[in-house]
């Protein structure tokens, strides 16, 4: 797998992503980074998958994050939560392709994305 980056994912929202269900990764910035990434499960340093990042929008106010639900399948208990509401930048998401067996992301220690 010739895969440059990875992006860090915890479960459940990161199984979501690989079934095609959740298209939308909400982050706290923008990113500029496009195209294939890997997808690696938080807490086990192993790539479960791919998918290609094809856009970056937002800033999305609190009634934009209800309306577009269907996309990042937060609750709207969660999207209540102050915590939260920072996460309202979406990494666009399409073609998530889990791999048949999981292999070592090479992730270091303190790396985030």
């Amino acid at each position: 797998m010739d895969v440059k980056s990875g992006l860090i994912i915890d479960t459940p929202a990161i199984d979501r992503i690989l079934s095609g269900e959740k298209t939308w990764e909400m982050r706290s910035e923008r990113t500029k980074k496009h195209g294939l990434i890997a997808l690696i499960r938080k807490g086990t340093k192993t790539v479960v998958g791919t998918v290609e990042v094809v856009d970056s929008i937002g800033p999305f106010t609190p009634e934009e994050m209800l309306l577009n639900q269907r996309y990042h399948l937060m609750t709207p208990e969660r999207l209540a939560d102050p915590k939260v509401a920072k996460w309202n930048h979406a990494w666009v998401l399409r073609n998530a392709r889990p791999l048949s067996e999981p292999i070592p992301s090479g992730q270091r220690d303190g790396a985030v994305t």
